[in-house]
């Protein structure tokens, strides 16, 4: 009996420091090195090079970022991306309204009622049905990276003016 005890022992702990070594190796790559492995974000990634914002979101942030996914983009009307490609500055303005500065996890994000972003707008929060940043549902929270952290949503957030 207790050897079995002890084989479980060592076992879970086997288990967790391998689950901990997981989770820290996912930790050690930045926001655009997570979000190219992701495979979901190709649209964002092809994005953020063309506005020459990869150096800044590998830089040291930390940094929040809202990502919208591929199908998030997809959902823009005919020529949107293309037209945003082709247009550095209001492409640049398009993504920094994506991302916060500071660390924000869940946690943080449902505690507040709207944040600040790096292109200068706010986006409100709004956890009365599930939770939603701006006019995005967040379909996944606290991708942890080396320089912050990463929440998936659904919709492309295009600030005002």
């Amino acid at each position: 009996m207790i050897r079995k005890t002890l084989t479980f022992t060592l076992a879970l702990s086997l288990f967790a420091g391998l689950a901990f070594a997981a989770d820290k190796e996912m930790a050690s790559h930045d926001i655009v090195d997570t979000a190219v492995a992701a495979g979901s974000f190709e649209t964002l990634v092809t994005a953020v090079k063309a506005a020459g914002l990869v150096d800044t979101l590998k830089g040291d942030g930390p940094f929040t970022v809202f990502a919208p996914t591929d199908e998030a983009f997809a959902k823009l009307p005919e020529g949107t991306v293309e037209a945003l490609l082709a247009d550095k500055e209001k492409l640049t303005a398009v993504l920094t309204y994506h991302v916060v500065a500071g660390k924000n996890l869940a946690s943080d994000v449902v505690a507040a009622s709207s944040l600040d972003t790096v292109q200068g707008g706010s986006l409100s929060i709004d956890t009365s049905s599930g939770v939603m940043v701006g006019s995005a549902n967040v379909v996944k929270t606290d991708i942890v990276t080396s320089n912050g952290v990463i929440h998936v949503i659904d919709t492309v957030l295009i600030p005002e003016g």
